[in-house]
Protein backbone atom coordinates (compact mmCIF):
# COMPACT_ATOMS: atom_id res chain seq x y z
CA UNK A 1 0.00 0.00 0.00
CA UNK A 2 3.02 2.24 0.87
CA UNK A 3 4.55 1.68 -2.55
CA UNK A 4 1.14 2.75 -4.29
CA UNK A 5 1.04 6.23 -2.52
CA UNK A 6 4.89 6.41 -3.45
CA UNK A 7 3.87 5.94 -6.84
CA UNK A 8 1.10 8.17 -6.77
CA UNK A 9 3.05 10.80 -5.12
CA UNK A 10 5.97 10.47 -8.24
CA UNK A 11 2.94 10.87 -11.11
CA UNK A 12 1.70 14.00 -9.40
CA UNK A 13 5.10 15.39 -9.33
CA UNK A 14 6.35 14.75 -12.61
CA UNK A 15 2.97 15.92 -13.97
CA UNK A 16 3.57 19.48 -12.20
CA UNK A 17 7.16 19.49 -13.57
CA UNK A 18 5.68 18.96 -17.23
CA UNK A 19 2.63 21.53 -16.75
CA UNK A 20 5.74 24.32 -15.23
CA UNK A 21 8.03 23.30 -18.06
CA UNK A 22 5.10 24.31 -20.98
CA UNK A 23 3.96 27.19 -19.25
CA UNK A 24 7.72 28.12 -19.24
CA UNK A 25 8.05 27.18 -23.15
CA UNK A 26 4.82 29.26 -23.95
CA UNK A 27 6.53 31.87 -21.98
CA UNK A 28 9.58 31.99 -23.74
CA UNK A 29 7.99 32.17 -27.13
CA UNK A 30 6.67 35.41 -26.25
CA UNK A 31 10.18 36.65 -25.59
CA UNK A 32 12.36 39.22 -28.16
CA UNK A 33 14.57 37.69 -30.85
CA UNK A 34 18.04 37.55 -29.48
CA UNK A 35 19.86 39.91 -31.55
CA UNK A 36 24.08 40.59 -31.26
CA UNK A 37 25.28 43.85 -31.00
CA UNK A 38 28.49 45.70 -31.02
CA UNK A 39 30.19 47.23 -28.62
CA UNK A 40 29.29 50.90 -27.66
CA UNK A 41 32.95 52.39 -27.17
CA UNK A 42 33.64 55.40 -25.55
CA UNK A 43 33.64 58.74 -27.33
CA UNK A 44 36.68 59.15 -28.79
CA UNK A 45 38.04 55.67 -29.30
CA UNK A 46 36.85 55.30 -32.49
CA UNK A 47 37.27 57.40 -35.59
CA UNK A 48 34.90 57.96 -38.58
CA UNK A 49 36.02 59.26 -41.93
CA UNK A 50 32.67 60.19 -43.23
CA UNK A 51 32.30 59.47 -47.53
CA UNK A 52 33.13 61.87 -49.74
CA UNK A 53 31.95 61.23 -53.17
CA UNK A 54 32.20 64.13 -55.66
CA UNK A 55 30.56 65.18 -58.94
CA UNK A 56 33.41 65.23 -61.10
CA UNK A 57 34.03 61.81 -60.17
CA UNK A 58 30.66 60.70 -62.25
CA UNK A 59 32.38 60.86 -65.34
CA UNK A 60 35.71 60.93 -67.29
CA UNK A 61 36.60 62.90 -70.56
CA UNK A 62 35.73 64.24 -73.15
CA UNK A 63 38.84 61.59 -74.26
CA UNK A 64 38.90 59.88 -77.70
CA UNK A 65 38.05 56.51 -78.51
CA UNK A 66 41.46 55.71 -80.43
CA UNK A 67 41.28 51.68 -80.02
CA UNK A 68 37.89 52.05 -81.26
CA UNK A 69 38.57 54.02 -84.44
CA UNK A 70 41.64 51.79 -85.50
CA UNK A 71 39.77 48.66 -84.87
CA UNK A 72 36.86 49.75 -87.32
CA UNK A 73 38.13 51.51 -89.86
CA UNK A 74 34.87 50.99 -91.88
CA UNK A 75 33.12 54.32 -90.27
CA UNK A 76 34.84 56.09 -91.89
CA UNK A 77 33.21 58.60 -94.43
CA UNK A 78 35.23 58.51 -97.47
CA UNK A 79 35.24 58.63 -101.40
CA UNK A 80 34.29 57.36 -103.86
CA UNK A 81 30.73 56.91 -101.75
CA UNK A 82 31.31 60.28 -100.30
CA UNK A 83 33.64 62.47 -101.82
CA UNK A 84 33.39 65.73 -99.24
CA UNK A 85 34.19 63.04 -96.15
CA UNK A 86 30.91 63.94 -95.07
CA UNK A 87 27.19 62.57 -95.09
CA UNK A 88 25.07 64.02 -98.01
CA UNK A 89 22.56 65.16 -95.15
CA UNK A 90 23.67 65.55 -91.61
CA UNK A 91 26.72 67.53 -90.44
CA UNK A 92 29.98 66.12 -90.14
CA UNK A 93 30.20 66.40 -86.62
CA UNK A 94 27.58 63.88 -86.34
CA UNK A 95 29.26 61.08 -87.78
CA UNK A 96 30.53 58.39 -85.74
CA UNK A 97 34.24 59.11 -86.06
CA UNK A 98 34.06 62.74 -85.48
CA UNK A 99 31.69 61.56 -82.29
CA UNK A 100 34.24 59.63 -80.93
CA UNK A 101 36.96 62.22 -80.74
CA UNK A 102 34.94 63.76 -77.60
CA UNK A 103 33.18 61.25 -75.91
CA UNK A 104 31.86 61.59 -72.19
CA UNK A 105 31.88 58.28 -70.26
CA UNK A 106 29.73 58.63 -67.33
CA UNK A 107 29.00 55.82 -64.35
CA UNK A 108 27.52 56.06 -60.60
CA UNK A 109 29.97 56.47 -57.99
CA UNK A 110 29.38 55.21 -54.22
CA UNK A 111 31.70 55.66 -51.15
CA UNK A 112 31.66 53.74 -47.85
CA UNK A 113 32.02 55.28 -44.25
CA UNK A 114 35.40 53.92 -42.80
CA UNK A 115 35.86 54.07 -38.78
CA UNK A 116 38.74 52.53 -37.05
CA UNK A 117 40.23 51.93 -33.32
CA UNK A 118 43.90 52.97 -32.86
CA UNK A 119 46.13 51.19 -34.87
CA UNK A 120 48.10 48.48 -31.56
CA UNK A 121 50.40 45.78 -31.37
CA UNK A 122 50.55 42.44 -30.19
CA UNK A 123 52.54 39.40 -29.77
CA UNK A 124 51.25 36.09 -31.05
CA UNK A 125 52.40 32.66 -31.79
CA UNK A 126 52.33 32.47 -35.69
CA UNK A 127 51.63 29.23 -38.06
CA UNK A 128 54.98 28.49 -39.94
CA UNK A 129 55.42 26.74 -43.36
CA UNK A 130 57.62 24.24 -41.60
CA UNK A 131 54.40 23.07 -39.48
CA UNK A 132 55.84 25.15 -36.19
CA UNK A 133 54.92 28.09 -34.39
CA UNK A 134 56.80 31.51 -34.04
CA UNK A 135 56.07 34.09 -32.06
CA UNK A 136 56.24 37.66 -33.78
CA UNK A 137 55.02 40.85 -32.91
CA UNK A 138 51.65 41.85 -35.38
CA UNK A 139 50.56 45.20 -35.85
CA UNK A 140 46.77 45.71 -36.63
CA UNK A 141 44.39 47.74 -37.18
CA UNK A 142 40.33 46.72 -36.42
CA UNK A 143 37.68 48.79 -38.45
CA UNK A 144 34.23 49.11 -39.50
CA UNK A 145 32.62 49.82 -42.50
CA UNK A 146 28.98 51.22 -43.26
CA UNK A 147 27.50 51.93 -46.70
CA UNK A 148 25.10 55.80 -45.63
CA UNK A 149 23.69 55.43 -49.57
CA UNK A 150 23.85 58.31 -51.52
CA UNK A 151 25.65 57.40 -54.48
CA UNK A 152 26.00 59.78 -57.70
CA UNK A 153 25.16 59.45 -61.10
CA UNK A 154 24.21 61.68 -64.05
CA UNK A 155 20.21 62.26 -63.94
CA UNK A 156 18.66 60.59 -67.21
CA UNK A 157 17.31 64.51 -68.26
CA UNK A 158 21.31 65.58 -68.47
CA UNK A 159 22.48 67.38 -71.92
CA UNK A 160 25.34 65.37 -73.16
CA UNK A 161 27.16 68.17 -74.27
CA UNK A 162 27.96 69.45 -70.26
CA UNK A 163 30.40 67.05 -68.15
CA UNK A 164 28.60 67.41 -65.06
CA UNK A 165 24.87 67.46 -66.51
CA UNK A 166 22.30 67.12 -63.18
CA UNK A 167 23.95 64.97 -60.60
CA UNK A 168 21.37 63.32 -58.47
CA UNK A 169 21.46 60.83 -55.28
CA UNK A 170 20.31 57.29 -55.36
CA UNK A 171 20.94 54.66 -52.94
CA UNK A 172 20.44 50.52 -52.87
CA UNK A 173 19.88 47.56 -50.22
CA UNK A 174 23.39 47.46 -49.74
CA UNK A 175 27.18 47.17 -51.47
CA UNK A 176 30.29 45.35 -51.13
CA UNK A 177 33.81 46.01 -50.02
CA UNK A 178 36.54 44.39 -51.33
CA UNK A 179 39.93 45.79 -49.78
CA UNK A 180 43.20 46.16 -50.18
CA UNK A 181 45.10 47.63 -46.88
CA UNK A 182 48.83 48.98 -47.13
CA UNK A 183 50.94 50.16 -44.66
CA UNK A 184 53.85 52.30 -46.51
CA UNK A 185 56.99 54.27 -45.31
CA UNK A 186 56.51 56.69 -47.86
CA UNK A 187 60.42 57.80 -46.90
CA UNK A 188 62.25 54.52 -48.00
CA UNK A 189 59.03 53.07 -50.72
CA UNK A 190 58.99 50.28 -48.26
CA UNK A 191 55.17 48.84 -48.35
CA UNK A 192 53.73 46.04 -46.01
CA UNK A 193 50.60 44.35 -47.47
CA UNK A 194 48.11 42.83 -45.04
CA UNK A 195 48.38 39.54 -43.90
CA UNK A 196 46.12 36.75 -43.15
CA UNK A 197 46.26 35.43 -40.26
CA UNK A 198 43.18 33.07 -39.04
CA UNK A 199 45.19 32.49 -35.87
CA UNK A 200 44.96 36.27 -34.18
CA UNK A 201 41.80 36.88 -34.86
CA UNK A 202 39.94 35.82 -32.32
CA UNK A 203 42.67 37.29 -29.91
CA UNK A 204 42.42 40.51 -30.73
CA UNK A 205 38.56 40.40 -31.03
CA UNK A 206 38.88 39.23 -27.63
CA UNK A 207 41.72 42.66 -26.57
CA UNK A 208 39.65 45.01 -28.82
CA UNK A 209 36.24 44.17 -27.09
CA UNK A 210 34.69 43.48 -30.52
CA UNK A 211 31.27 41.24 -30.06
CA UNK A 212 29.97 41.47 -33.40
CA UNK A 213 31.47 39.04 -36.48
CA UNK A 214 34.86 40.16 -36.69
CA UNK A 215 36.05 39.67 -40.68
CA UNK A 216 39.58 40.21 -42.32
CA UNK A 217 40.49 41.61 -45.38
CA UNK A 218 39.33 38.48 -47.65
CA UNK A 219 36.31 37.57 -45.84
CA UNK A 220 34.83 40.79 -45.26
CA UNK A 221 34.98 41.04 -49.40
CA UNK A 222 31.64 38.23 -49.08
CA UNK A 223 29.54 39.88 -46.84
CA UNK A 224 26.98 42.77 -48.24
CA UNK A 225 27.51 46.11 -46.10
CA UNK A 226 23.27 47.14 -45.70
CA UNK A 227 22.45 50.44 -45.92
CA UNK A 228 22.52 52.54 -42.45
CA UNK A 229 19.71 54.66 -41.85
CA UNK A 230 20.78 54.99 -38.10
CA UNK A 231 23.54 57.20 -37.28
CA UNK A 232 24.32 53.96 -34.51
CA UNK A 233 23.93 51.32 -36.67
CA UNK A 234 26.69 48.67 -36.02
CA UNK A 235 27.75 48.49 -39.35
CA UNK A 236 30.38 45.60 -40.40
CA UNK A 237 33.70 44.70 -38.45
CA UNK A 238 36.72 44.08 -40.45
CA UNK A 239 40.99 43.36 -39.22
CA UNK A 240 44.00 44.26 -40.98
CA UNK A 241 46.75 42.75 -40.11
CA UNK A 242 50.61 43.39 -40.63
CA UNK A 243 53.73 41.59 -40.11
CA UNK A 244 57.45 41.94 -40.00
CA UNK A 245 56.97 45.88 -40.08
CA UNK A 246 60.67 47.85 -39.54
CA UNK A 247 60.88 48.38 -35.94
CA UNK A 248 62.37 52.11 -36.17
CA UNK A 249 59.81 53.36 -37.98
CA UNK A 250 58.11 56.32 -37.11
CA UNK A 251 56.18 57.79 -39.73
CA UNK A 252 53.90 56.00 -41.85
CA UNK A 253 50.82 55.76 -44.01
CA UNK A 254 47.90 53.06 -44.29
CA UNK A 255 46.34 53.36 -47.83
CA UNK A 256 43.18 51.90 -47.85
CA UNK A 257 41.22 51.02 -51.00
CA UNK A 258 38.08 49.55 -51.83
CA UNK A 259 35.92 52.10 -50.26
CA UNK A 260 34.98 53.65 -53.38
CA UNK A 261 34.90 53.03 -57.37
CA UNK A 262 36.09 56.50 -58.43
CA UNK A 263 39.32 56.35 -60.16
CA UNK A 264 40.88 58.85 -62.33
CA UNK A 265 42.25 58.46 -66.03
CA UNK A 266 45.64 59.16 -67.12
CA UNK A 267 47.05 58.99 -70.15
CA UNK A 268 50.32 60.10 -71.71
CA UNK A 269 51.58 61.59 -74.52
CA UNK A 270 52.32 58.34 -76.43
CA UNK A 271 48.84 57.03 -75.83
CA UNK A 272 49.41 54.61 -72.89
CA UNK A 273 46.59 54.54 -70.45
CA UNK A 274 46.93 54.17 -66.16
CA UNK A 275 44.05 53.91 -64.32
CA UNK A 276 44.50 55.01 -60.35
CA UNK A 277 42.02 54.29 -57.88
CA UNK A 278 40.66 56.41 -55.56
CA UNK A 279 42.07 55.36 -52.01
CA UNK A 280 41.88 56.75 -48.54
CA UNK A 281 45.13 58.08 -47.05
CA UNK A 282 45.54 57.61 -42.93
CA UNK A 283 48.81 59.11 -41.81
CA UNK A 284 50.67 57.98 -38.31
CA UNK A 285 53.28 58.84 -35.77
CA UNK A 286 55.33 56.39 -33.31
CA UNK A 287 56.91 58.22 -30.80
CA UNK A 288 58.92 55.29 -29.86
CA UNK A 289 61.76 52.99 -30.34
CA UNK A 290 62.75 49.13 -31.01
CA UNK A 291 62.53 48.23 -27.13
CA UNK A 292 59.27 46.96 -25.55
CA UNK A 293 57.34 48.03 -28.90
CA UNK A 294 53.98 46.82 -27.22
CA UNK A 295 53.95 49.88 -24.55
CA UNK A 296 54.69 52.34 -27.82
CA UNK A 297 50.99 54.59 -28.52
CA UNK A 298 50.69 54.86 -31.91
CA UNK A 299 48.77 57.99 -32.70
CA UNK A 300 46.53 59.70 -35.58
CA UNK A 301 47.74 62.36 -37.68
CA UNK A 302 50.90 64.00 -38.71
CA UNK A 303 52.77 65.89 -35.22
CA UNK A 304 53.19 69.61 -35.27
CA UNK A 305 56.49 71.35 -34.54
CA UNK A 306 57.19 74.62 -34.45
CA UNK A 307 60.57 75.13 -35.99
CA UNK A 308 59.49 75.44 -39.98
CA UNK A 309 62.65 73.32 -40.94
CA UNK A 310 61.22 70.46 -38.83
CA UNK A 311 57.85 70.69 -39.80
CA UNK A 312 59.14 70.70 -43.26
CA UNK A 313 61.57 67.40 -42.67
CA UNK A 314 57.97 65.79 -41.56
CA UNK A 315 55.97 66.63 -43.55
CA UNK A 316 58.08 65.01 -46.44
CA UNK A 317 58.22 61.51 -44.63
CA UNK A 318 54.12 61.40 -45.47
CA UNK A 319 54.52 63.12 -48.97
CA UNK A 320 51.77 66.26 -48.08
CA UNK A 321 52.58 69.89 -47.92
CA UNK A 322 50.60 70.55 -44.68
CA UNK A 323 49.49 68.95 -41.83
CA UNK A 324 46.72 66.39 -42.69
CA UNK A 325 45.49 63.65 -40.42
CA UNK A 326 43.89 61.73 -43.41
CA UNK A 327 43.67 62.52 -47.04
CA UNK A 328 41.83 60.91 -50.50
CA UNK A 329 44.35 60.21 -52.86
CA UNK A 330 44.59 58.07 -56.19
CA UNK A 331 47.14 55.38 -56.63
Amino acid sequence: MTLIRNFSFAVFCLAGTLASWQTAVAQDSKLPEVRVESTRFAPGTVTAIPPQPTAEETFTGPITLRDFIAAHPEIAWKAPEFPDGRPHSDPRTRTLPEMAQQVILRREVYCLEFSFKPLRQIYVDVPQPNNRMQRKLIWYMVFRVRYLGGDLRAAEDSTTDSPYGRIEAISYKSRRFIPLVVLANQATGKEYLDRILPAVKSKIAMREKITAPLYNTVEISAVPIPRSTDPAAPGVWGLATWEDVDPNIDFFSVFVSGLTNAFERQEDTEGNVTFLKKTLQLNFYRPGDSVRQTEDEIRFGIPAYTDPEEQAYILQQYGVDKRLDYQWVYR
